[in-house]
């Protein structure tokens, strides 16, 4: 991956980290894989877990952790 398209997501997953950060309320995170999913979700979508944090304080640390380095799972977006 060339540098410019890493900083380019790095920065995207921060900013979409802030977001999150900012509307604890609205996610939760993933007991299984600790991905953040939106509040109505009734499963997380990477790993099919159904337990969940909705803890605002357990939201805000686990959005500065994924914030702050690249992906590490895979996405639907990998296969394509």
């Amino acid at each position: 991956m060339a540098k410019s398209q890493e900083e380019s997501e790095l920065r995207e997953r921060r900013e979409k980290a802030e977001k999150i950060a900012a509307n604890p309320g609205d996610f939760k995170v993933c007991e299984g894989c600790e991905s953040i999913v939106v509040q109505k979700a009734a499963f997380c979508p990477n790993c099919n877990s159904y337990r969940f944090d909705e803890s605002a304080e357990r939201v805000v640390e686990q959005a500065k952790v994924l914030g702050s380095r690249p992906s590490i799972s895979l996405s639907a977006r990998d296969f394509e």
